[in-house]
C-alpha cells in the first residue's frame, strides 16, 4: 500500500510531518485545504485498501486451490500404490539404484 503522505502529496494536500513525543509521525496542513483534496485522498485510500484486500484475496484463492491439488495428487498417488503394488515396488526399486550410484 502506499504511504498516507504520498498519496497527500499526490492530490495536492500540503502539509508537515511531526514526530510526537511517542515517535509516532502525524501531519499537520500547511494552510486551509479544499474540501475536494481531502474528499480525493480519502478516495485514493480506500482505492489502495481495496486493491490491498483484493490482492490477499487472490493469494488466499491460489493457496487454496494449490493445497487441494496436492492433496488429489496425494489421493491418486496412495490409491495408485494400493492398486499396483508391484509396480510400485519396482518404481522403488528403480529409486534405489539411482541413489546409490
Amino acid at each position: 500500500m502506499r504511504d498516507t503522505f504520498d498519496m497527500a502529496r499526490e492530490v495536492g494536500i500540503e502539509f508537515q510531518r511531526n514526530r510526537g513525543p511517542l515517535g509516532r509521525e502525524s501531519i499537520s496542513t500547511a494552510g486551509s485545504q479544499s474540501l475536494e483534496k481531502i474528499e480525493r485522498l480519502v478516495e485514493l485510500a480506500r482505492a489502495d485498501e481495496r486493491e490491498a484486500i483484493k490482492d490477499e484475496w487472490w493469494m488466499c484463492v491460489q493457496s487454496d486451490l494449490e493445497n487441494g491439488v496436492k492433496s488429489l495428487n496425494e489421493q491418486a498417488a496412495t490409491k495408485w500404490r494400493k492398486e499396483y503394488p508391484e509396480i510400485a515396488k519396482f518404481g522403488a526399486w528403480l529409486n534405489e539404484r539411482g541413489e546409490n550410484k
